[in-house]
């Protein structure tokens, strides 16, 4: 007899133990559920630094794709600027960045892979056209150093924020 209340008193004990920690785990649990602070970490500032610079070439992307679609309309230079005056090659190049540019920033606003891939693509496409066809844009060194400067930032944001990522 006194053998199944040994093993009843065990069993009773290890019952209230594990009530005891449930109420504990739960207790926590609404107490995380209910703060508003989130824990800070600077495991991730890389990743953090490289999500706000994906933000502001959201913004920049934004913003030169809706001057190219006041350049498509109209809203934007006079008569002799006019889109329809325009040669082939830059009424193409305009309505491709007018749409390209608008993509790029919802992806990059996101900070998906396809929104930086769809960006490379942008700055790449926007230094060729300047660097071989100065007729279209007229060539101008500044935006291709715009554009490889704010290719380099990216690549050296990418890079760093992949190595404080465990593998």
């Amino acid at each position: 007899m006194s053998e199944i209340s040994t093993r009843d008193a065990a069993q009773g004990s290890a019952n209230a133990r594990d009530a005891a920690r449930d109420t504990a785990r739960e207790s926590a649990l609404s107490v995380a559920a209910i703060s508003s602070e989130r824990p800070e970490s600077d495991d991730n500032v890389w990743t953090r630094r490289l999500v706000l610079f994906l933000r502001v070439m959201a913004l920049l992307s934004i913003l030169k794709g809706l001057y190219h679609w006041a350049q498509v309309t109209g809203f934007v230079g006079g008569e002799d600027e006019a889109f329809e005056n325009q040669s082939m090659a830059w009424q193409a190049a305009t309505v491709y960045f007018a749409v390209i540019e608008l993509v790029a920033a919802v992806g990059l606003w996101l900070a998906t892979p396809w929104g930086a891939v769809v960006w490379l693509t942008t700055v790449v496409s926007m230094a060729v056209i300047e660097l071989m066809f100065p007729g279209i844009y007229g060539g101008s060194l500044v935006v291709v150093g715009v554009e490889v400067f704010m290719l380099a930032a990216y690549l050296a944001l990418a890079w760093m924020a992949a190595r404080e990522r465990p593998p």
